[in-house]
């Protein structure tokens, strides 16, 4: 009983509970490439239906633009794309834990080594739905033969701990249903995002994008924006634009990795150093783009890479190594050319013929816009990642009523 003239205090409003959606994204670097699919795709969703929780190693460049769309950050101390049983094992018990008191309705994986971390630890902190993105297998015939088998087994044995899966790429898909890596009613093609305010290569932001790098009004560029690693093969372009043997042709790579000494040592050894540029990682990259005369991809193996979407979104012709879901944009002779991977001979002769025909890789870039559409802008991959992430909860629900049936199970 309240005593006469004293004021009882107004009890405060409770905030409403949060009836999103909780979902942790986890990649190795987010930093670009799978960390820029990854940004790109959260930034999709309905922020009124979705809360994400990125999930990654320290230090990744694109934080700052993550934690400005309300999204939060969890830096992994032990996440690292190495492979190192001990490290990995702190990162599993790392993951585990900070996935267990996020209270995640979903995990979303991307990429091989956080694919198999992040699968295993949402089983082990009782997360009730499991997404994982294939971009590109982590094994591929430049491999041993015992390394390809021990990753396929790898991937065979992770897919029993996943409810959904996504591919860029319906080669990729389809070759996760022939390998028995994924069951063919739990796995979707869905394009990787790419930015929407891509410039369309004009005269003059060609002219202010070579000048901003230094480069002569009238060179041949030859660009290229990827990771300087194996997977990457830069030594192969590196090799093609110095078996060119002109003069006016350059290179200008936006990228960082572990093989940049490599890379700088052949650049020198060819003694092609003068027309080389190696920019690393760049938040401007897609204002670099139209510098480029053609926009080359050397990789040993992919999924379908952002990176030539870009290109041709920006209107540069491209050339592309014909692996996995790469040919369902780069057509050869329609929009854009193909050389087999692993040769350089032939990832030259591709870039020779688009140099010295400008007009017919203005006709390729022009029909490689057109293909590509707007399938690959944020609203059309956010809605199509939504209905996954439905499916996938769907599906994760009638595993746990009938917990008997294999799927799930570790």
């Amino acid at each position: 009983m309240a005593l006469a003239g004293t004021a009882i205090p107004a009890t405060p409003p409770q905030a409403a509970p949060d009836r999103r959606l909780r979902v942790a994204q986890v990649v190795t670097k987010f930093t670009a490439g799978a960390g820029g699919i990854t940004l790109r795709g959260a930034l999709g969703l309905d922020p009124e239906r979705y809360a994400v929780t990125i999930l990654a190693a320290a230090g990744g460049s694109l934080g700052p633009r993550a934690s400005a769309a309300g999204m939060e950050l969890v830096s992994l101390r032990h996440m690292s794309p190495d492979l190192s049983p001990r490290v990995d094992a702190r990162g599993l018990s790392e993951l585990t834990s900070e996935l267990a008191a996020g209270s995640f309705d979903l995990v979303h994986t991307h990429s091989a080594k956080a694919g198999a971390l992040g699968r295993v630890a949402a089983r082990r902190a009782g997360v009730p739905a499991v997404v994982h993105t294939i971009h590109g297998f982590p094994f591929h015939e430049f491999q041993s033969p015992v390394r390809r088998r021990s990753y396929l087994a790898i991937e065979r044995r992770l897919a029993r701990m996943t409810d959904y899966f996504l591919t860029d790429g319906t080669f990729v898909a389809a070759e996760a249903v022939r390998l028995k890596i994924a069951p063919p009613d739990r796995i979707r093609a869905i394009a990787s995002p790419i930015d929407d305010d891509i410039p369309v290569a004009t005269r003059d932001n060609r002219r202010r994008a070579r000048h901003l790098l230094g480069l002569p009004a009238d060179a041949k560029v030859v660009g290229s924006a990827a990771r300087l690693d194996p997977q990457k093969s830069p030594l192969d372009l590196v090799r093609a634009v110095a078996g060119l043997q002109r003069t006016d042709v350059h290179l200008v790579w936006l990228g960082d990795g572990e093989l940049r000494p490599r890379v700088e040592r052949l650049i020198r050894r060819l003694g092609i150093a003068d027309r080389c540029l190696l920019l690393g990682e760049r938040d401007d990259a897609t204002s670099v783009l139209p510098a480029f005369d053609v926009f080359a991809l050397s990789s040993l193996y992919e999924g379908l890479p952002c990176a030539a979407v870009e290109a041709m979104a920006c209107g540069i012709p491209v050339v592309a190594t014909a692996v996995n879901s790469v040919p369902e944009v780069v057509v050869p002779g329609r929009t854009g050319l193909l050389a087999r991977p692993g040769d350089p001979a032939s990832l030259g002769r591709a870039l020779s013929y688009l140099l010295d025909h400008p007009v017919e890789g203005a006709r390729m870039a022009r029909a490689a816009r057109a293909h590509i559409g707007d399938r690959f802008g944020a609203r059309a991959t956010g809605e199509d990642l939504m209905q996954a992430y439905e499916v996938a909860l769907a599906v994760a629900s009638e595993r746990r009523a009938a917990p008997h049936d294999g799927g799930g199970d570790e």
